[in-house]
């Protein structure tokens, strides 16, 4: 695969992913507990509201609603009230990872990471293992001891949501941005956890010059350990997807297989997220809509399920009902770049692409 450039429509692409991510983000938030919001308790709460298909952001709760409360955040999330996108930590490491770029380059060593989360990430908004390599930075532990020392998080999803940075800067080649993304990861991850970034990343890399989704994720599988869990797991749903079965068997299917990790792992989350960008081949509103009725971390698997499809498509051809409420504004908990405007930050991603690239 060769890299992109910046060749024409590739600003597009590149707003796209920022559009994207931010729209699955916010359309995922509402229902973000994935131990409470399962598939059947999200699709009983649509047909509730009468939102099936759904093509828009979540309705409100319908009267009498009597399934799992909502997150708290839902009133700024939900179709008819979103003014601008919600503050989260999958829009978060976005921005802080545009940061690190544009600070030390591609360049960048973990430890730079692991310093800019210090000077410009406030501590209570990280949680699982970031949560626990703040701390151990806090504390002057060092990489990788950041990752290991008291963090039974290490294989969850928190490197993912961080690695989409890295595709995005590096248009069309999924190895390099594997790389960028494995040196971010290690700072707090290790094994699936860290494949989660590699292969996320190299997802959206390949989403650039790839002809379909599915040539995209096999683009991405390259980059793993073929004989990792994480890579085993996202052949099965490329394979069932394959036989023609259907996306809620699917699903099903291999639910009960990762029965037992957890719902903010790495490696169930990549099989939902893979099953809906499969299922929703290319189609932007079917493959968020089909990602955040899959359950689980549903914000975290519509943020990058949507920065796929927004490359895939490009911001122009992302429905309406998506974007225009975000009101071009991001709300952030990183220092510095609350209020910042999507166009601003998809304006300074496209300039560094291009750059240090051999």
């Amino acid at each position: 695969m060769t890299a992109v450039g910046n060749e024409p429509g590739l600003a597009d692409r590149v707003l796209g992913g920022w559009l994207g991510r931010i729209a699955g983000n916010m359309l995922g938030k509402p229902v973000e507990q994935g131990d409470l919001w399962t598939r059947e308790r999200i699709d009983r709460y649509l047909r509730r509201a009468d939102a099936l298909p759904l093509t828009d952001y979540l309705p409100e709760p319908a009267p009498g609603h009597d399934g799992p409360p909502l997150r708290p955040e839902w009133r700024r999330c939900v179709r008819g009230r979103v003014h601008g996108s919600c503050r989260d930590d999958d829009v978060d490491y976005a921005v802080l990872g545009l940061d690190l770029l544009e600070t030390h380059g591609f360049g960048f060593s973990t430890e730079q990471v692991g310093d800019l989360w210090l000077l410009r990430l406030p501590y209570l908004q990280t949680f699982t293992a970031e949560r626990a390599a703040y701390r151990n930075l806090a504390n002057g532990l060092k990489p990788p001891l950041t990752a290991t020392y008291d963090n039974p998080y290490q294989e969850w999803i928190g490197a993912l949501i961080r690695a989409d940075i890295h595709g995005w800067t590096s248009p069309g080649l999924p190895r390099r941005a594997a790389a960028l993304a494995r040196r971010d990861a290690v700072l707090s991850h290790t094994g699936n956890g860290v494949y989660g970034a590699m292969w996320a990343a190299a997802l959206v890399s390949a989403a650039f010059t790839a002809p379909s989704v599915r040539h995209a994720v096999d683009e991405a599988l390259a980059v793993i350990p073929a004989s990792s869990r994480l890579a085993r797991t996202v052949r099965r749903v490329t394979s069932l997807h394959g036989t023609g079965l259907s996306w809620e068997d699917t699903l099903s299917t291999v639910a009960e297989e990762t029965a037992g990790l957890g719902w903010i792992h790495t490696v169930p989350n990549a099989a939902v997220l893979t099953a809906g960008l499969l299922y929703g081949d290319g189609d932007f509103t079917r493959t968020i809509a089909l990602t955040v009725r899959g359950g689980l971390d549903t914000d975290s698997n519509g943020a990058t399920a949507g920065s796929v499809a927004g490359v895939l498509t490009g911001a122009a051809a992302i429905p309406a009902q998506w974007t225009e409420p975000l009101e071009d504004t991001v709300r952030s908990a990183v220092f510095g770049f609350d209020g910042v405007r999507i166009s601003e930050l998809a304006g300074r991603t496209l300039r560094l692409v291009g750059t240090d690239i051999p």
